[in-house]
C-alpha cells in the first residue's frame, strides 16, 4: 500500500512538472507578441517568476525532508500567484487577447489545483 502511494506520488509530480513544462512554452510563446516597450519590464519580470517557480518545482520534487518539501511548494505557490495577477495585467493592458488570457490564467489554475493537492498529501503524512 505504502508503495502504492508513492507510486501516486511520483506520477502526480511528473504531470505537474510536465504541465509546468508546457506553462513555460505558452507564456514564451506569449511573451513575443507584447509591445517592445514591456520587454523589459513585464516581459522580464514574467519569465523570472516563470524561470523561479521552474527552478523551486525542481527543489521540491528533489526533496525528501517533509519541512523542505514544504518550503519549495509553498515558495512554488507564490511563483503561481504572482504569474497570475502578471497575467491579469497583461490582459487590462491589452498585451494579450480575451482567448490567450483564458487559455493561460486555465493553464495556471490547472497547476495551482495540482499544487493544492501534493501540498495537502505532504501534510498528511
Amino acid at each position: 500500500m505504502a508503495e502504492t502511494n508513492k507510486q501516486n506520488l511520483a506520477n502526480s509530480t511528473l504531470v505537474i512538472y510536465q504541465k509546468y513544462l508546457d506553462l513555460v512554452y505558452y507564456t514564451n510563446d506569449l511573451c513575443k507578441k507584447y509591445p517592445k516597450s514591456e520587454r523589459f519590464a513585464l516581459v522580464q519580470e514574467i519569465k523570472q517568476s516563470l524561470y523561479s517557480g521552474l527552478r523551486t518545482l525542481m527543489y521540491a520534487i528533489k526533496s525528501y525532508s517533509k519541512q523542505e518539501k514544504l518550503k519549495h511548494l509553498n515558495e512554488f505557490d507564490i511563483q503561481l500567484n504572482l504569474l497570475k495577477i502578471y497575467t491579469r495585467l497583461s490582459y487590462k493592458y491589452q498585451y494579450i487577447t480575451m482567448q490567450n488570457y483564458s487559455s493561460w490564467s486555465k493553464r495556471i489554475t490547472d497547476i495551482c489545483n495540482m499544487l493544492g493537492g501534493w501540498i495537502q498529501s505532504c501534510l498528511k503524512r
